[in-house]
Order: structure tokens, then C-alpha cells, then sequence
């Protein structure tokens, strides 16, 4: 699970690495669309607890960079994917554990062999 969250980060990063520096250099519409798409995960999990106002305002203030929204949208991206990863964990392993336990139960009434 963590392994997959792990490599599944990676793959996000270095894919918004080279969409970044294709934006820098060779800003087409296609470029810029996948930019906004990969954008939006980071934005709406911060949105959702309350962190994309302050962030905007401190961007648009000149607070913090550039570099630095980019930072915390990484991190912010790594940390939804390992809680992803984590909650379909526990569901995979909850569900696997309910269908052994039953597997189980029906052996048992059968009886032996």
C-alpha cells in the first residue's frame, strides 16, 4: 500500500515537473489545460480544509513565490494520494478479511471431510 502510494506520487510529481517546465517553456493551450488539471487536486483538498484562501491571498500579496505555491500543492498532492492510499487499504483488507471470515464459517458448518 505504501509502496503504491510511494510510486504513485512519484509518477504525479515528475509528470507536473515536466508539465511545469513545458509551461515555462512552450506555453501552448494543451500545456496550460494539464497545468489547470493538474492543479486541481492539490486545490481542492487545500479548499476543502480551508487553506486555498489564505494561500491565494499570500500569493497575490507577494508573500510567498511561485516556487513555493508549488511546494505546498506538491506536498499537498502527496499527502491526498497517501490518504487514498490508506483508506483503500483499510477497505481492501477489511473486505478481505470479511470474506475470509466467512470462507471460515462455512467451513465449519460443513464439518469435516
Amino acid at each position: 500500500m505504501g509502496s503504491n502510494a510511494f510510486l504513485l506520487s512519484i509518477i504525479y510529481l515528475l509528470t507536473g515537473i515536466g508539465v511545469e517546465l513545458a509551461r515555462r517553456f512552450y506555453p501552448t493551450r494543451l500545456v496550460q489545460q494539464l497545468s489547470l488539471s493538474l492543479d486541481s487536486l492539490p486545490a481542492r483538498a487545500l479548499e476543502l480544509v480551508g487553506a486555498l484562501e489564505p494561500l491565494r491571498s499570500a500569493y497575490l500579496d507577494g508573500r510567498i513565490s511561485d516556487a513555493q505555491v508549488r511546494l505546498v500543492f506538491g506536498v499537498t498532492t502527496i499527502a491526498v494520494i497517501f490518504l487514498l492510499a490508506f483508506v483503500v487499504g483499510l477497505l481492501v483488507g477489511g473486505l478481505r478479511s470479511y470474506v475470509e471470515r466467512r470462507a471460515l464459517r462455512k467451513t465449519r458448518q460443513r464439518g469435516p471431510g
